[in-house]
């Protein structure tokens, strides 16, 4: 018999829970609540939230909007969000998340603060992402956000740096970072740094390894956007060629159930256990037919 586990510790986070914690209470009250951008990087629960009556939007819908109520999701918002928000009469439900807004404060302060005017404040961090807009909005646009630690290179190592990173980037690539700033930094110059990587989600990588490492085949469930679901189904993959990402169970090859003892089934931090329990029923289904 083909044994099937969910692997305990992948799932939504709990800054993700209280903001669809959140979203549920206001949604309960039978109000109009929207939401600026998708509430978590999962399709399948957005669907779920949308037929509930969440009303998801733009930036520049956002902008358009008076006398409403809308939810500012874990990821956290530039300054300029709650600027429009006042001048709108927009009432917000802010489900940032406090390790997001811990940083957003200490980068804000760092900024604003700090002596050296000189200074580049750098982000590890991935362009364009929701989180990485907020934190860059705290320097006025003017800190400079790095993907890899190869583009640590390519920055002015004559001047002072400041180095944050996004809650969930890889902790070894931050360390990476760091090394290659304290060695090559001008003497002139000064280097400071501040760990701001989510340990909630840092410590399931060895976690996930370990599961990924215990199976014969492994089903890493993520929605396509979640830049954390694509940084842990890597980690997957490191130790088990044969992880495979998916969706939804309509994306599960049942010819992959061939040959196998033992199927694990994972997720990212946007990923709701409801879909992993309902990809573990269609696996335990597809192994019975």
């Amino acid at each position: 018999m083909i044994k099937v586990e969910i692997d305990e510790g992948s799932g939504f986070c709990f800054g993700v829970v209280t903001a669809i914690h959140k979203a549920e209470e206001e949604l309960a009250k039978g109000e109009t609540l929207y939401c600026l951008g998708d509430i978590v990087h999962n399709s399948r629960e957005v669907e779920r939230l949308k037929t509930m009556g969440l009303i998801t939007i733009n930036r520049e819908e956002f902008k358009q909007l008076k006398n409403a109520k809308v939810l500012l999701r874990a990821h956290g918002e530039p300054p300029e969000t709650y600027m429009i928000a006042r001048e709108n009469n927009i009432e917000i439900i802010d489900a940032t998340c406090p390790v997001v807004l811990r940083l957003q404060k200490r980068i804000r302060q760092g900024y604003l603060t700090d002596s050296d005017k000189e200074k580049q404040i750098v982000i590890y961090g991935k362009n364009g992402h929701a989180e990485v807009l907020g934190l860059v909005g705290q320097t006025d646009g003017k800190a400079i956000v790095i993907e890899k630690a190869e583009e640590a290179k390519q920055l002015d190592l004559n001047k002072s740096i400041r180095l944050f990173s996004q809650t969930t980037k890889s902790l070894d690539e931050f360390q990476e970072i760091v090394e290659y700033f304290k060695q090559h930094i001008s003497p002139e110059a000064t280097f400071e740094y501040y760990d701001t990587i989510c340990r909630q989600v840092a410590n399931r990588m060895p976690k996930l390894r370990e599961f990924a490492a215990t199976h014969d085949l492994i089903f890493f469930v993520s929605g396509k956007k979640s830049s954390n679901g694509k940084m842990l189904f890597e980690e997957c993959l490191k130790v088990n060629t044969n992880s495979h990402l998916i969706d939804n169970e309509k994306e599960i090859d049942p010819s992959l159930l061939q040959n196998v003892n033992s199927i694990g089934v994972c997720g990212a931090t946007s990923t709701p256990k409801w879909l992993m329990e309902k990809i573990y029923n269609h696996i335990r289904t597809l192994i019975k037919e």
